[in-house]
């Protein structure tokens, strides 16, 4: 599926579908609108109790729900490398390239998750430093420092 002279939607080797750059990108292009519906903080509530993963925090009072047939942004995925960043511009978020593009390259963006419930979010990535979950890269540290708290204690009961 394409919907631009930058990008097509296909199967990707990091989850489901994802966008590939159709030409090479160069670092600050505007690749693709995240759009959909706004909602308010309660809606927007519902809507992750229903398990909607499109869900964009826009401002204190409003998100964007990208769960809708015309917003083809949504099928994107995350990366803990990403090669472009979300930018809010006056409630309009845009997929901005943070680096240059090669064509057929996986267009992707670090989702931002926070760290509360961040096993529910296993990261599939495959970059070099995954951190083996989907989480804002503030988080990275935090993660680092589970896992290696994880493996020690793995190791002290394997002795044992």
């Amino acid at each position: 599926m394409q919907t631009s002279d930058l990008i097509e939607f296909r199967n990707s080797g990091i989850h489901g579908m994802g966008g590939f750059a159709l030409v090479d990108i160069k670092e600050g292009a505007k690749v693709i609108e995240y759009v959909g519906r706004l909602i308010d903080k309660e809606e927007s509530l519902r809507q992750c109790e229903l398990d909607n993963p499109f869900i964009f925090t826009i401002n204190v009072t409003h998100d964007l729900d990208g769960n809708v047939d015309w917003n083809p942004a949504r099928f994107l995925n995350h990366s803990c490398a990403p090669n472009c960043e979300a930018q809010d511009e006056e409630g309009r978020i845009w997929i901005v390239a943070s680096r240059d593009i090669k064509q057929g390259e996986e267009i992707t963006f670090n989702y931002n998750y926070d760290l509360e419930d961040y096993k529910e979010h296993p990261c599939c990535c495959g970059a070099p430093k995954c951190v083996g979950y989907i989480v804002a890269e503030e988080f990275f540290p935090d993660l680092e420092k589970k896992k290696a708290l994880s493996e020690s204690l793995g190791a002290s009961e394997s002795s044992q």
